[in-house]
């Protein structure tokens, strides 16, 4: 293999590790793609929409709707859906999700076996939702 050539597949190779590097959100770590928060009051009842956190296989969006300093609803806006599998398993999780954050009143909640990324991603963006609304966790 000449020199030339063997520069050239060792760069191709590097820039292939740089770009999957920078799909897969730099590993584990979910990062917000927006960090604005919409908010809209409608009488006592104030929604607040989460921004957009990257992760891996797709992006993850919450809004939260807040009645009279309780979590009234939580509704998943955007969901990892790269492939089938990401699909189904952060749609399973989100009514987890949901019935969770109900409960516990917070973004405090506990993750979905098999949809860790998803989990951390759903709390981070309602989480950012709640402190727009002044909610305490």
């Amino acid at each position: 293999m000449s020199l030339r050539r063997t520069a050239l597949v060792v760069t191709a190779t590097l820039l292939a590790m740089l770009g999957l590097l920078a799909t897969k959100g730099g590993g584990s770590r979910a990062r917000a793609a927006s960090m604005s928060v919409v908010i809209v009051t409608q009488g006592k009842m104030r929604t607040a929409t989460g921004p957009q956190v990257v992760l891996a296989h797709g992006i993850v969006q919450v809004r939260v709707t807040v009645a009279k300093g309780r979590i009234a609803d939580v509704t998943a806006l955007q969901l990892p859906h790269d492939n089938p599998h990401s699909w189904s398993s952060s749609t399973a999780a989100a009514a987890i999700l949901r019935s969770e954050a109900l409960k516990a009143q917070s973004a405090d909640i506990d993750i979905v076996s098999g949809a860790t990324y998803t989990s951390r991603g759903y709390a981070r963006s309602l989480q950012a939702a709640l402190d727009a609304l002044g909610m305490k966790s």
